[in-house]
Formats: C-alpha cells, sequence, structure tokens
C-alpha cells in the first residue's frame, strides 16, 4: 500500500440532496450541470474510468454531459469551450496532453466555471485556472515499477536489458512514469534501456511496437509498460517471437485492470502498480463543492497498491475493473 498517502477530500457516496449550482446551467432547478471532456476509450482502463463518473453522476444526480475526445487534443478544446457556451455549472476533464490549455482554461475562469481536473494533469504555470486536480502520482507508479525491479535484480551483476512502452506522447502519465522508472535504476549501471517507444496506451500498438523491438533486440529481459492494455498486447507479440512471457521476458505493468490482473495471476506479467480508475465519486463530491464556492485542496490524491501474482490471484474475484 502507499504509505503515508492519505487521500485528501471526503470519500463519501455523493448521493442525497442535490445542491444548487452557482454559474447557470440548470442552478433554477437546484440540479448541477457537469460537462466532462473524456481522453477516449482507448484502454480498459478509461472505459472503467468513464463507467465510474457516469455512474456516479447519476448516483449524485448530477446531470453529465459527456464527450469522448478520441484522444485529440482540439476535439477536447471543442468540447470545453461547447460546455462555456452552454454555462454549464462546473467542467471536468482528463487531459490528452500536457500542455496547450491556458487559453481554454481562461475562457473557463472568465466565464465564471470551475474546472475539475482528474487523472491527468496540466503544464500551466497558472493555477488559478483550475479549481483542483484529482488523480495518482504517476511519478511514484514509475519508482514503484523501478523499485519492484531492482529487488528483483539484487546481487546480480549482468545487464538487464529493458524495453519500454511508453503511453501516448506528451502525456503525464507517459512522462511521469518514465521519469519515476528512470529515477530508480539510473543508480545501477546493470539496468540498460535498450528500447524505449510510444504504444499509445493501446493493445494494439503495444503488440505492434513489441514486435519491432523483438525484431531489432536479440535479448531481451524486462518489458515496462505504461499500462497493462500495452503489456496484453505485447505478450502476444512475445509469445508468437516462440518466447514465455513472465519467464523468457520479464514484465511490470502499471493499471492493475481486469485483464492485466488475469495475465498477472497466471504469471505472463510479473508486478503491476496499480493506477485506480474509479474516481467517479471522489469527483462528485468535489464538483458539488466548488460549485458551492467552498475550498477544496488543490491536489486530491487517489489511494493505491502494487500486485504480485499471489495478491492478483486473491483481489482478482473482488475486483470491479
Amino acid at each position: 500500500m502507499l504509505s503515508g498517502l492519505l487521500v485528501l477530500g471526503a470519500m463519501g457516496a455523493c448521493g442525497g440532496e442535490n445542491e444548487a449550482g452557482s454559474n447557470g446551467g440548470n442552478a433554477d432547478d437546484g440540479k448541477i450541470t457537469m460537462g466532462f471532456a473524456q481522453v477516449g476509450a482507448e484502454s480498459g482502463w478509461r472505459t472503467a474510468n468513464t463507467k465510474s463518473i457516469q455512474e456516479a453522476a447519476a448516483a449524485a444526480g448530477i446531470d453529465l454531459k459527456f464527450s469522448d475526445a478520441q484522444q485529440k487534443q482540439e476535439n477536447q478544446i471543442k468540447a470545453i469551450r461547447s460546455y462555456i457556451a452552454q454555462k454549464v455549472d462546473v467542467i471536468a476533464f482528463s487531459p490528452v496532453v500536457e500542455s496547450g490549455w491556458d487559453t481554454v482554461l481562461k475562457e473557463a475562469k472568465d466565464a465564471k466555471i470551475p474546472v475539475i481536473l482528474t487523472d491527468r494533469a496540466v503544464d500551466s504555470k497558472d493555477t488559478s485556472l483550475y479549481k483542483t486536480f484529482i488523480g495518482s502520482d504517476f511519478v511514484l507508479e514509475g519508482k514503484k515499477a523501478g523499485e519492484w525491479l531492482v529487488k528483483e535484480y539484487q546481487g546480480k551483476t549482468d545487464t538487464v536489458n529493458i524495453v519500454e512502452l511508453q503511453g501516448t506522447t506528451g502525456s503525464a502519465p507517459a512522462n511521469d512514469r518514465k521519469a519515476g522508472f528512470g529515477d530508480v535504476i539510473k543508480a545501477d549501471p546493470k539496468f540498460k534501456v535498450i528500447a524505449s517507444q510510444t504504444g499509445d496506451f493501446t493493445r494494439a500498438k503495444g503488440k505492434e511496437v513489441m514486435e519491432a523491438f523483438l525484431k531489432a533486440n536479440p535479448k531481451i529481459d524486462v518489458l515496462y509498460a505504461h499500462n497493462d492494455d500495452m503489456g496484453l498486447g505485447a505478450i502476444e507479440a512475445i509469445e508468437a517471437a516462440g518466447k514465455k512471457p513472465g519467464v523468457d521476458i520479464k514484465i511490470i505493468t502499471v493499471d492493475a485492470v481486469k485483464d492485466g490482473m488475469t495475465a498477472l495471476a497466471a504469471g505472463k506479467i510479473n508486478f503491476i502498480v496499480e493506477c485506480s480508475p474509479l474516481l467517479g465519486p471522489q469527483l462528485m463530491d468535489l464538483a458539488k463543492k466548488v460549485v458551492k464556492g467552498e475550498t477544496v485542496e488543490q491536489r486530491v490524491l487517489t489511494e493505491e497498491t502494487t500486485f504480485t501474482p499471489e495478491q492478483a490471484k486473491a483481489a482478482l474475484p473482488d475486483r470491479k475493473y
């Protein structure tokens, strides 16, 4: 478990009476309207994240206007501008990439519509452009992946050849998971990242890039994939090449969605760092607070753990995603 990592802000269910909106939308009928611009549906994680948000909004009595950006920043910006024009009470979104948001966020601020970032951060220097950011510590996730690897190869002196499947180029999780992992393994020269390329967080691209890695590099000891889906695609490529995933090539992934946990329990993945997609209840709680003008923490962390194959077997029967 994350030691000393507290979840800031209430985690209770968001049902009960509806608070009134303060910035237009459906304020006159006491119902909050939220505009949510989702990244897309690129992975099992994202699908679970969308479901959590939709179900939590329904339970909280919040009117949700939802859009899928299909992993394109311009689509998200268009959706946010549409929400501003509709005078929703609050806007929430998970940014496709970190940069390029200042203009549209200033438009929301000028319209007095509070913004909540979910799952991914932006690199804006003006933190007044959003009220709060709820999500994981991606750097810490990368560090946990690296720490497992260091422990796994403790006492061994041979070179460890690592290939890395990065998430979407320019996205916060891709940048941070790479940085955290790199920070931990750089202390030991036996760890060498011999190839690192984006797999766009998708299973198909993970398979395609892993195929290329295998052709170009005869000796791969470890695969570090920034999410389960890319890791699962890579497993297909590894098996097609006549190698045994989890044995011939050790595999570390991030997310802990059901498919990934199933592969972990089967020994095809060796270690998974959890990144919980179930942000819906916390998001709705924060939305109600910011619409009412209450002060909220600017950074709200989600509580997460890690899994070995044995722990995955124990956790799978009750896994919600």
